[in-house]
Formats: C-alpha cells, structure tokens, sequence
C-alpha cells in the first residue's frame, strides 16, 4: 500500500506528514489520522493502512512538530506502552504534558497544524468529496476539537479511547459542541468518561443540535493501538467496523 512522508509548511515550522492510499488509482474521499501519545511510528501507520485498505487516503500529521523527539523523554524505542510507562513517573508525566501533549493540542497551534493538512487535501487531485477524521487517546481528544474549530469543512469525526474531553477547564473541548457540523462517533474505553462527564458532554452535543453517537468499548484505554498493553483485539475489530460503517455512511468510497 503505498506510503509517503511530506513535509507540511506551518508558520511554526515544517509538519512531517505520513500519507497512506489505497491501491490502484483515485480519486478517494480523505481521513485525518491524530496519533495517541507515542507519535508517528509503525502501530499508528498500521491504523492508517486498514482504514485506507477501506478506500479512503489517510493523511497522518506529526502532532508533535514543534517539540523534540519522544525518545529524548523516553530514553527507549517509542510505543504507547512506553509512554503509559513514563506517566508512572511524576517528573516524566509533567515533561510530557508540557513538552508534548500541551503544544499538540492548545487550540492556536491544532488550527495552524489542520490548516495546513486541510490545505493540502484540497490541493490533492487524488482525493475527493468530504473528510472524515479518527484519533486515538490524545489523538481522539484532536479529533473532537478539529470538529469544533472548522466546522462544516469536516464531514464526519470519530474518536476512540479519547482522554479528557471534559474537564473543569474554561476551554474544555466539550463547551465548544456547539460548532460542530460533523457526524460523530465516540468511542471511549472503561474509565475514559465518567457518567457524570459524558452527562455533560450530552449536554453540550445536544444543545448544538449534532449528530453522535457515544458507544462505550469494555476494554482498557488503548485498546485499538497494538504497541500498548491494553491492546485488545476484539475492541480493535469493532473499532475498524464502526469506522467502516462510520465513513461509508458519510464520505462513501
């Protein structure tokens, strides 16, 4: 399956980008990738080609341009069983929610990234129609916020095992439902939305009037990420059916 790395301009500096096509020839609807908490590696890239073998380009970006390489707060080869390793550690932990996570997400810096993404989808011959996006732990919580930033540009958002989509914070992803056009999907694991969080994120969803759906998975954060313990094979299934389902219903193929 064919696979390529670009390099995006931003304002911030280049965005490594990994694009993965179906075989044969175009052109296809498009999907956004956002990776977990371990960055651009094999597993993700894995993720990408299954939902492209469904007929659809997955553009990937690198998150985590504008910060050094995990490996410099991982000291080992990067997975996401490494990183649920390091947050063990208190020190760790707050390295990487400072050096990593923080400058992925903060709302600024997710708009210049998915603009320049969004950019180059537009300018791309081999794509068509609407674009869907998928994201897993951190990269589930970028999902839902690109939905809320660029509204109708986005035609269908998923996001499985996402972290910390309602918080007590004054931008938390959540308060902003409202600008939501896009079809959603959720799917958190166990101990990813507690009742009294996903009462609130209902809420919000409802009072902005958007389409979701909200299935919660019996299995462990991280379960359709295979570098990670919580791996789970049958979750990881159901999760690739329900995108199936997800973007056929929406972006077709």
């Amino acid at each position: 399956m064919p696979t390529t790395r670009i390099e995006l301009s931003t304002p911030d500096g280049p965005c490594t980008t990994e694009v993965v096509a179906p075989e044969g020839t175009g052109p296809w609807p498009a999907v956004i990738l956002f990776f977990d908490g371990g960055g651009l590696r094999a597993a993700i890239t894995k993720i990408a080609e299954r939902i492209a073998a469904m007929g659809y380009v997955v553009v990937q970006p690198n998150l985590f341009h504008r910060s050094p390489p995990l490996t410099e707060l991982l000291g080992e080869p990067v997975t996401l069983a490494a990183v649920s390793k390091a947050f063990q550690n208190p020190e760790l932990r707050a390295k990487f929610l400072t050096a990593w996570y923080t400058p992925a997400l903060e709302w600024g810096n997710l708009t210049t990234t998915v603009s320049a993404v969004l950019d180059h989808i537009a300018a791309d011959h081999d794509v068509k129609g609407g674009i869907g996006t998928t994201g897993y732990c951190m990269g589930g919580n970028a999902s839902f916020r690109a939905a809320t930033i660029f509204g109708d540009r986005i035609a269908v958002t998923a996001a499985f095992h996402p972290g910390w989509l309602v918080t007590d914070q004054p931008d938390s992803p959540h308060l902003r439902a409202a600008h939501i056009k896009s079809r959603v999907y959720l799917g958190p694991a166990r101990v990813d939305l507690l009742p009294e969080n996903a009462a609130k994120l209902r809420a919000e969803l409802d009072r902005g009037g958007v389409r979701y759906t909200i299935e919660p998975y019996d299995a462990d954060h991280g379960y359709a990420v295979e570098d990670t313990q919580a791996y789970n094979e049958p979750a990881a299934e159901k999760h690739y059916a329900a995108l199936q389902s997800l973007f056929a219903a929406t972006l077709g193929s």
